[in-house]
């Protein structure tokens, strides 16, 4: 489970849709900081793309990563020069098989 989720923060950070696709479920769901839930992979995929445009340095760095309930949680932070985007963060990732079905971020000190 945590190998998936590490892999599929490294697909973020290489900004590569592929990778991301074949580790998404069919009914992927994304979850952002305000709570606003996206659902599908085919969605999804086009919701990256964008972002990536957006946001071509964004990266995610992780300090801890350990599994709670069934669920990857990851503790760390996410660097990028929209400042908003930049700074501490909680993620977690619920695994189907060898593929992420959920993946959420928290920001921590910000709103």
């Amino acid at each position: 489970m945590i190998l998936t989720a590490l892999k599929f923060n490294e697909e973020i950070n290489q900004r590569n849709l592929e990778g991301l696709a074949e580790l998404m479920t069919d009914d992927h769901t994304f979850i952002d900081n305000l709570g606003k839930v996206t659902k599908g992979k085919d969605v999804m995929i086009e919701g990256w793309r964008d972002f990536f445009e957006k946001y071509p340095d964004y990266r995610n760095i992780f300090t801890c990563v350990t599994i709670q309930d069934n669920v990857v949680v990851m503790v760390g932070y996410s660097t990028c020069s929209c400042k908003p985007l930049d700074g501490p963060n909680i993620w977690t990732a619920k695994i189907r098989g060898r593929r992420v079905s959920e993946w959420r971020v928290c920001w921590l000190n910000r709103r």
